[in-house]
């Protein structure tokens, strides 16, 4: 199988298409390949502890790596300790080491 990293950078709550998204992070987890939702920018407000977003926190149950880029969260305000169960916070480096890695990387 395959590893693939996928880079959500839109809030969900103003874009429909990150459903679409998030389906297809769990669609590759349960062919069997790693999958990593990277979420950067405004992607990051839907990991927020009460964020109210069930098809997010799904993920981490289905096998994916949920993480948030800390320089996006910093920015928006959200601290590591207000993160969803299930959602990491780290830099940016770590997509950076799955690019070098040939992680088949999907910017959605």
């Amino acid at each position: 199988m395959s590893d693939y990293l996928l880079i959500q950078s839109q809030d969900p709550f103003e874009s429909s298409a990150t459903l679409r998204d998030y389906e297809l992070a769990t669609d590759l987890a349960s062919a069997g390949n790693k999958v990593t939702l990277f979420l950067v920018q405004n992607g990051t407000l839907a990991g927020r502890q009460g964020a109210n977003n069930a098809a997010l926190s799904a993920l981490s149950a289905k096998g994916v790596d949920v993480l948030a880029d800390d320089f996006s969260l910093r920015e928006r305000g959200i601290s590591e300790e207000s993160l969803a169960d299930g959602v990491k916070a780290t830099s940016l480096e770590t997509a950076f080491d799955q690019f070098a890695a040939g992680t088949k990387t999907i910017w959605l």
